[in-house]
């Protein structure tokens, strides 16, 4: 297993076919405490459902004293998910990304009497600590998966919007395959459900619904009076990712 990066994407590449990762795969997140909301082997697609981190809660006197009792009445605020994604090399290698999505619930209303979730940053970070996790998992040696995580040297990516007579378009100097690889982490940060792809045309099929405004739970305040919210419409769009030599561009379809 190596440890790849350029910028502040990192993933792993694996001298496995996907169908020998797959299963290790599912194992890990379910023993890291996440819920699977995604399990597309077809698109080597895994995703979990919003996990709030308990250890952000407050270690106050009342709670100390009444524990667990007071447990369904905090809310960090914060809720986190994760998505993998595999990819098939030519010479039967795997490559495994990571990306984070975060939400935030923030109060709203003149006298902040309703809460909303937002989107949060993504955290490229916290996906190359779980991809060093995940890296010791499959067999490698923890300390060995801890020196690569702080070895991998950090490229410069160079993307910038443009337009042409169709519309606008996202120009990346690079070639194929790392322009394809850095679309779909960014679709995966973005929320977009891959539907399909295909490598050889440069497409990727999504759909996308908005922002997870429940953050996989209702707010808060909703939590203790009650309350929900009709759920959107999804749009599908195809993502084109085409290259010329060492340079390429990507362009949002419609369906």
């Amino acid at each position: 297993v190596k440890m790849m990066r350029e910028g502040k994407q990192r993933w792993l590449v694996v001298s496995r076919p996907a169908d020998q990762v797959w299963d290790p795969i599912i194992e890990f997140w379910k023993t890291n405490g996440f819920n699977l909301v995604t399990e597309a082997k077809d698109v080597g697609i895994v995703e979990t459902d919003w996990a709030e981190n308990r250890a952000k809660l407050p270690q106050d006197f009342v709670r100390r004293t009444l524990g667990k009792v007071l447990d369904g009445l905090y809310s960090t605020g914060e809720r986190d998910k994760f998505r993998t994604r595999l990819e098939r090399n030519a010479d039967g290698s795997t490559e495994i990304f990571i990306s984070h999505r975060g939400a935030q619930e923030v109060f709203t209303g003149q006298m902040k009497e309703r809460t909303m979730w937002t989107a949060r940053a993504s955290d490229p970070e916290l996906e190359a600590e779980f991809l060093g996790r995940l890296m010791a998992r499959l067999g490698t040696d923890q300390k060995v998966a801890k020196a690569a995580l702080a070895s991998a040297k950090p490229e410069r990516p160079k993307a910038q919007i443009e337009k042409d007579q169709a519309g606008s378009f996202v120009k990346v100097e690079e070639g194929f395959d790392r322009a394809w690889r850095r679309v779909g982490v960014a679709i995966d940060r973005s929320g977009f459900t891959v539907e399909d792809r295909d490598r050889n045309k440069g497409i990727y099929f999504v759909r996308y619904v908005g922002a997870d405004s429940q953050a996989g739970d209702e707010g808060f305040i909703k939590k203790l009076f009650g309350g929900s919210t009709k759920a959107a419409a999804a749009v599908k769009y195809q993502i084109a990712v085409r290259s010329s030599a060492d340079k390429s561009t990507v362009s949002v379809l419609n369906e």
